[in-house]
């Protein structure tokens, strides 16, 4: 989807890593009853994702989608071609970019591993409201063309595209923010392509696991016209495993931008209206 520059400001504000701990699942809650999330996304296969499902149950109103993990997580399948023994995949996002790409063997043991992942959410009964990858691994252009095209098998209608403008954080347009828009317009092509909806701009990758309340609301009125999604990595605490993956995240703060009454009170002081990826 495309804004012009008089276009209202509308954003979703989501929540990655669902499932991935008791933490992160107790953050995500609290911030949905108590502060400004409104969507969140499931890692099918992580320790906690059975915790995760029985929050998403009692909260109707809380939106999930998939978190497809295909670095740095658990799979479903544990497939050989493309995680170690214990069905983890790596953490090397070049080297496994270039096997997904290369290798016909990665290639069709991914695919496998994808359409689980999608099977996966569908049994668990929740409407799929969306979808984007850990890492944002859709990027790569086979990952993003079989998580759409096994979306649409499920009835995905919303895929997450990473760009993040950089004015808006008041900071200057680099290299590789010239680079990362070229993906990104591929992605934005498959989707489009696909007949699926997409946000215009995306917030949380510079400031990933630093998403404080003090940068939120210095970027909320920045935010540019159109669809802005802005996503978090919340948790209460970090355990061993979460320390040891994101050193260095600031998780609870990122809790804290979500419940802080300044938050709500910006959005609508400055008339952004909170929506889902079914309003799109």
């Amino acid at each position: 989807m495309a804004s012009s520059p008089l276009s209202p400001r509308r954003a979703i504000i989501s929540a990655d890593d669902f499932g991935m701990s008791y933490e992160v699942n107790e953050a995500i809650e609290c911030a949905h009853r108590n502060g400004v999330l409104t969507t969140t996304s499931l890692m099918v296969a992580a320790p906690a994702a059975e915790d995760a499902l029985r929050r998403a149950r009692r909260l109707p109103s809380l939106k999930v989608g998939l978190h497809l993990v295909t670095i740095e997580g658990d799979s479903v399948l544990k497939l050989p071609a493309i995680t170690d023994d214990d069905g983890w995949f790596g953490r090397d996002q070049l080297k496994l970019g270039v096997e997904y790409f290369f290798s016909p063997r990665a290639r069709s043991a991914m695919k496998r591993e994808i359409e689980a992942q999608f099977r996966a959410f569908s049994r668990t009964g929740i409407p799929l409201d969306h979808a984007n990858a850990h890492k944002h691994m859709h990027l790569h252009p086979t990952i993003g063309r079989m998580l759409i095209e096994t979306g649409q098998v499920h009835g995905l209608k919303a895929v997450r595209t990473p760009a993040e403008p950089a004015a808006p954080l008041g900071m200057q347009t680099s290299i590789g923010d010239r680079a990362l828009w070229y993906w990104t317009h591929l992605l934005r092509a498959q989707i489009r392509h696909a007949k699926m909806k997409t946000n215009d701009s995306c917030f949380g990758l510079r400031w990933s696991g630093h998403m404080t309340p003090q940068r939120i609301q210095s970027l909320i009125p920045r935010l540019p016209a159109g669809v802005s999604e802005i996503y978090f990595h919340p948790a209460t605490a970090q355990n061993a495993s979460m320390a040891a993956l994101m050193p260095g995240y600031d998780q609870e703060g990122e809790l804290a931008a979500l419940l802080a009454p300044q938050t709500r009170e910006l959005l609508e002081q400055h008339s952004i209206q909170p929506i889902g990826w079914s309003d799109l």
